[in-house]
């Protein structure tokens, strides 16, 4: 009898403890939905509360540039070469010395002198005197005005008649490579500014010196060599240096500019994004000139003044997408109707 008592107290015990997992489970699932909405509407209110740059339509000056690559070279680069294989005894300039035609660069030894001298200090100091005297050493003269590209060989060293001892440049310039459709707005005379990717925060005015006649096609792409001489190099100027040269384009004054980033580009055509009457963002066609990489000119469709919202590249092309009021949107301009 108390066997049985006890198994159904046990029994009992199993059912309560049932229901009671069950009703936990019931208020665990209750609390997880009301987090999953907490959530979900955390989110909601956050994309609601999204917020874009805008930018205002101002009056101003626009100078544009054509932007291209280049590389500082020697204008003109000169190996001097001996007329004779020796070695050289004296080296007068370093690297990065300016020089003038016709000033002595180094002295150098023949052959047959080196020899001569090597066998003379056998002979003692007064013998090495004799014929230092006797056999004078020749001259490495520079040719032209400029400056000291490149020493290749120290004191006591030897060299062929093939081994250029110096290397000299008249003026460093840069080579810029400009593609075929952008040469014909660029002329000789035509102003430049020069930046060099070591030195980015230096400016240096430049123009445009020559145009090669002669394309080069590199990665399937055409274009020519132009030669941009600074108004004045700048010492920190090294050959090999590579740069980012702007050429100059017209400048306009009194025009509507706007933040090259406001401006999208779907088919040829270009859109802002503007709010209505509903504080919606709506896309607006608009039509623009040149640009100068970082605002653009804007010759209709907007006044100045007016407000431009700047969405991101997500919400931008959904806007062009999306269907709008009074018929479809067609991003090849006008509407259509549904």
């Amino acid at each position: 009898m108390k066997i049985t008592n006890n198994k159904s107290q046990i029994t009992n015990n199993i059912k309560i403890l049932n229901v009671l997992m069950f009703r936990l489970g019931i208020l665990g699932l209750f609390v997880v939905c009301f987090l999953m909405l907490v959530v979900l509407s955390g989110c909601a209110g956050q994309q609601k509360e999204k917020k874009f740059e805008v930018v205002k339509v101002a009056r101003g000056e626009l100078a544009a540039f054509i932007p291209s690559t280049g590389v500082v070279t020697p204008r003109n680069r000169l190996e001097i070469k001996p007329p004779f294989a020796g070695r050289i005894e004296r080296v007068l300039v370093k690297e990065g010395a300016n020089v003038r035609k016709g000033q002595v660069l180094a002295w150098i030894s023949s052959s047959d002198r080196a020899a001569l001298l090597d066998a003379a200090r056998a002979k003692g100091a007064a013998e090495i005197e004799y014929w230092e005297d006797v056999y004078k050493p020749a001259p490495v003269i520079a040719p032209i005005n400029g400056f000291i590209v490149l020493s290749n060989f120290e004191p006591g060293q030897s060299f062929t008649a093939a081994d250029p001892i110096m290397v000299m440049a008249d003026k460093l310039i840069v080579k810029a490579q400009v593609d075929e459709t952008d040469i014909g707005k660029i002329k000789a005379g035509q102003g430049a500014m020069i930046v060099l990717d070591a030195y980015p925060d230096q400016k240096t005015e430049a123009a445009v010196e020559s145009i090669e006649y002669e394309s080069q096609v590199i990665n399937n792409v055409t274009i020519y060599q132009v030669y941009v001489l600074p108004d004045a190099v700048p010492a920190y100027f090294r050959s090999g240096m590579s740069a980012t040269v702007n050429f100059a384009q017209r400048s306009e004054r009194s025009v509507l500019l706007l933040p090259l980033k406001a401006v999208r580009k779907q088919n040829g055509q270009s859109y802002v994004f503007v709010r209505d009457k509903d504080d919606q963002l709506q896309p607006k066609r608009v039509t623009t000139g040149q640009d100068n990489g970082s605002d653009v000119g804007i010759l209709s469709g907007l006044s100045e003044g007016d407000e431009v919202t700047v969405p991101d590249a997500a919400t931008a092309t959904a806007l062009l997408a999306r269907p709008r009021r009074g018929g479809l949107f067609n991003p090849f301009g006008g509407r259509r109707s549904r």
